[in-house]
């Protein structure tokens, strides 16, 4: 397990790498130019861009910009803007000339807000989501599978927003059980901060939980039609045991890499999500920075999505083989 975890994470750090290379030539091959943003557009010389440019290592070979960005990562680096110089610590993801902020300290001040959102959404629909798929499974042919299957269609055909919007409309404004949605942070008030945010879980569970449902439902009818199965209840092993011992840990193998990417998906693109309840977190992040063209917030979060991604698939790989052990570590 040890090596196979080793190999699994130098993979990832491969894959990191020639993902940062790829974002980082794309996005500084854009015809908007950062030295540009930064110099302005009235007060802007010649003389004055050609300096911020010198400052910003844009007269530099690609290459040579790309290691200096790297090295950023593990030193720090100086960011000059013109007449000031500013230090961004390590690891250095850039620098927002519009929020004058490193990009790494606005990505960690949002964090909290969509990690609180994933994690609350995350144990609601995979709880759910398994739970009514076992059950679903277990009744097959039934009026609760029957219902159950209704009900999935229906939440995969509705998008998140008009999700949203109903919710906001039906609890905050015409029943008042809840106030409007806003971020209170955990370590200020518990109590509150679940309470702002059990409208968002729920609605991001409701449109999550349909894929789990199916495919626990399919995954525990596949592996109660197993040999093994068969055999554990020949021997009279009680229902109880047979479900929740063998069936249960084969049939939910599938949804580890599921989960992994939802998981990550979400924090790093949650979008809709925080536009509708105005919650600000990654998602209202990377909106602002495409409107307002800011390269370094943008290529730091197109690196944060990829590392989230990496990472929860790498976890993933190292989970099916603690879970199923007929997967091979080889």
């Amino acid at each position: 397990m040890l090596g196979y975890a080793v190999r699994r994470v130098g993979g990832a750090a491969a894959v990191l790498l020639i993902m940062s290379a790829v974002v980082y030539v794309l996005f500084y091959l854009m015809p908007a130019n950062p030295a540009q943003l930064v110099c302005g557009i009235k007060a802007c010389t010649p003389d004055r861009l050609a300096v911020i440019s010198h400052g910003l290592g844009l007269d530099q070979p690609l290459y040579l910009q790309y290691w200096n960005f790297l090295v950023g990562l593990f030193a720090g680096r100086d960011i000059s803007m013109g007449p000031s110089t500013v230090h961004c610590a390590a690891p250095c993801l850039g620098y927002s000339f519009q929020y004058t902020e490193p990009v790494l300290q606005m990505i960690l001040d949002r964090l909290p807000v969509s990690g609180s959102l994933v994690v609350g959404a995350a144990a609601l629909w995979l709880t759910l989501g398994i739970g009514i798929g076992v059950l679903s499974a277990l009744r097959r042919g039934r009026w609760v599978d029957h219902t159950v299957n209704a009900l999935v269609l229906g939440g995969l055909a509705v998008p998140i927003f008009i999700t949203g919007l109903l919710a906001l409309m039906v609890f905050c404004v015409y029943l008042q059980w809840i106030p409007f949605p806003t971020w209170v942070p955990l370590d200020q008030d518990p109590l509150l901060w679940a309470q702002n945010l059990i409208l968002p879980w729920i609605v991001l569970a409701l449109t999550t939980m349909p894929v789990y449902v199916r495919m626990s439902r399919a995954g525990m009818l596949e592996t109660l039609a197993e040999d093994h199965i068969r055999t554990a209840r020949a021997y009279g092993l009680p229902e109880r045991q047979v479900i929740g011992r063998h069936a249960l840990r084969g049939a939910l193998s599938p949804l580890i890499t599921l989960a992994a990417l939802d998981v990550a998906g979400i924090l790093t693109s949650s979008v809709l999500t925080e536009s509708v309840f105005g919650l600000p977190g990654i998602g209202q992040l990377t909106v602002q920075a495409v409107r307002n063209i800011d390269l370094p917030v943008v290529v730091g979060l197109v690196l944060l999505i990829g590392f989230v991604i990496v990472v929860c698939n790498t976890i993933a790989d190292l989970l099916y083989a603690a879970v199923d052990k007929r997967v091979s570590v080889s």
